[in-house]
């Protein structure tokens, strides 16, 4: 079925979204972001009578692991780009609406639980960090009329997929590299959800292989191919080399991830451009 219109695809997908979503639903575990942020490790800045960070203080985490967790947050900031993304392709009232309402609320307390645990830790400049939230926020993710335009339904759920798979291998390596209960309780958290949600978005990527194959895998195909380093997308970031190791072999990880899967090695009988982007995907896992 490779003649679909845009708007049969998406409502192929959507036939999906109840099988889809009892799985994620049954995968996830929920969480409360004020829980795990130690609360008694916290005091007031100057403006409420205490005082302002001091860059010279000692801080309880080696500075690659501080900024790469500065990092993961200024990535998790930037969801509502994401959100706008999938909202532009498809409908967010209906079915639709559970699946970006759900992905919206549940990837939104990854950020407000980094921040809470970095500000109360005085582990960085919360205005440095302000800062930076600010311009990338209003940066976004593909917030230009090239998304409208090059990026269709299939395209943006393999995005999120890459996305989440990308999280998923940084959150593990952050976790290996830190010796704090506190950060790791907060980060496996996140990291759970992250995998849940990889996998939610690779269901619908499965969803449309038995729609429409060769959208499917030049989707795939396309999202491996663009896929940014965590950071790397932050003007003015200027810590990409004290986080290399936490991005090392991203994207090796995610096209292994993605042909596991997909089961990308079994797939035969494509035509020339769904096997060009199968074999370029395959490439990008090492296999």
């Amino acid at each position: 079925m490779n003649d679909l219109t845009q708007d049969e695809l998406l409502y192929a997908l959507e036939k999906a979204i109840p099988e889809i979503m009892e799985d994620h639903y049954a995968a996830a575990s929920p969480w409360n972001p004020h829980d795990w942020v130690p609360w008694t490790d916290g005091r007031n800045f100057a403006f409420l009578g205490g005082e302002d960070f001091d860059p010279d203080q000692p801080r309880p985490l080696p500075e690659d692991v501080t900024s790469a967790l500065l990092a993961l947050l200024l990535t998790k900031d930037n969801m509502p780009s994401y959100h706008r993304l999938m909202a532009q392709k498809a409908s967010i009232f209906g079915a639709w609406q559970e699946v970006i309402g759900s992905w919206t609320a549940e990837d939104n307390r990854h950020a407000i639980a980094l921040r809470d645990y970095l500000v109360v830790s005085r582990l960085m400049d919360p205005e440095a960090a302000e800062t930076l939230r600010l311009h990338h926020m209003t940066k976004g993710k593909l917030q230009t009329p090239r998304s409208l335009t090059d990026y269709q339904i299939l395209d943006v759920l393999a995005l999120l997929a890459v996305h989440e798979l990308q999280c998923v291998a940084f959150e593990e390596k952050l976790i290996a590299e830190s010796d704090s209960e506190v950060l790791e309780g907060i980060v496996s958290r996140i990291l759970h959800d992250d995998r849940v949600q990889a996998k939610t978005f690779t269901a619908f990527i499965n969803a449309g292989i038995d729609a429409n194959i060769t959208e499917a895998l030049k989707s795939v195909d396309k999202a491996v191919a663009e896929l940014e380093l965590i950071g790397a997308d932050v003007d003015n970031f200027g810590e990409l080399d004290a986080i290399a190791k936490f991005n090392a072999d991203a994207t090796g990880f995610v096209a292994r991830s993605l042909v596991a899967d997909l089961k990308l090695q079994s797939l035969d009988g494509l035509d020339e451009a769904s096997e060009a982007a199968r074999r370029r995907v395959l490439s990008a896992a090492g296999l």
